[in-house]
């Protein structure tokens, strides 16, 4: 059995659509849980709760992390160390190996056009220094031989079983799907990687079910050569034969529209990824596991088709 800790979102149901190629019963453990497969088994816990994450762990043989927070300051540095300590020990308590769905907050800005899994982990805002925090936990407990880990780190990410919580799919395809201006952040001249997260989901359960994968950070495959934002707009407004036009929010004005809007608060100290290229390299998974990444033309135009 392997079990996903945080089910619930895009990158849990993807990677539970893949793992049944590797293992005979999935696991799927949220506050509450939705079968993907039809032979899931279901378990809803809080991973907040020591106990009940021994119970949710119990018998498995991978556990992975992929649970998404409330996109909250004070919530993530009170929660989030509380889950991973919780996982770990249930993983040490139960011979489990551990995978984590990461993302790439605790990059210094710096690196933010060329993003390796070498980059100089060095956060400037509060939310990467939780993140930095998680994965020093994570591979001190690998190092130390307790329980093997490993890390899958996501660029920001796109894909057809998206809802919401998509910088993409709330800035871009909402809005000009309704005839409206898209909401961007930042710059609009500069570069911006998505990994596609049908991808995430399959190169997540391959890495999982890799011995030699542990003990190490991979990034997860990710097309190269990313679209402008503006680009980004002027194809899905192509797709909905509306203008491309949209408002991009520089920091000031983010500032102050977060004085009234909770959300936008917590992005103000984000948006140095937004004024500059990020663009997430994996090279490494590409040449590891000779794996080509869904092109942007094919993932948007999926993505597009599904939802729209």
């Amino acid at each position: 059995m392997q079990t996903i800790l945080g089910s619930g979102g895009a990158i849990g149901t993807e990677l539970a659509r893949a793992l049944p190629a590797y293992t005979d019963t999935v696991r799927l453990v949220s506050r509450s849980p939705s079968r993907v497969n039809p032979g899931d088994v279901l378990m809803a816990t809080d991973l907040t709760n020591k106990e009940a994450v021994n119970q949710a762990v119990a018998g498995s043989e991978v556990a992975y992390l992929t649970v998404g927070l409330t996109y909250d300051t004070k919530v993530w540095e009170t929660s989030w160390p509380l889950i991973v300590d919780n996982v770990i020990e249930a993983c040490k308590a139960h011979g489990c190996k551990l995978v984590f769905f990461d993302n790439v907050y605790m990059y210094h800005p710096d690196t933010m056009g060329n993003m390796t899994e070498g980059s100089l982990v060095d956060p400037v805002s509060r939310k990467g220094r939780v993140r930095a925090r998680l994965a020093d936990k994570i591979q001190a407990a690998s190092k130390e031989g307790s329980i093997r880990t490993l890390i899958a780190r996501s660029a920001d990410f796109y894909g057809p079983s998206i809802k919401d919580v998509s910088l993409l799919t709330e800035s871009v395809l909402k809005p000009l799907s309704q005839g409206k201006k898209a909401q961007c952040l930042g710059r609009m001249d500069v570069e911006h990687s998505f990994t596609y997260t049908p991808d995430a989901g399959k190169a997540t359960a391959l890495l999982g079910n890799t011995d030699d994968a542990y003990g190490e950070v991979w990034h997860l495959p990710t097309a190269s050569d990313p679209y402008t934002m503006k680009q980004w707009v002027e194809i899905v407004a192509g797709y909905f034969g509306v203008p491309p036009k949209y408002l991009a929010a520089n920091k000031f004005i983010v500032r102050l529209i977060g004085l009234f809007v909770p959300i936008m608060k917590e992005m103000s100290e984000m948006m140095y990824q937004y004024d500059r290229d990020y663009i997430f390299v994996s090279d490494k998974f590409q040449k590891r596991f000779n794996w080509t990444p869904t092109s942007y033309q094919e993932g948007i135009e999926e993505v597009l088709s599904t939802n729209y």
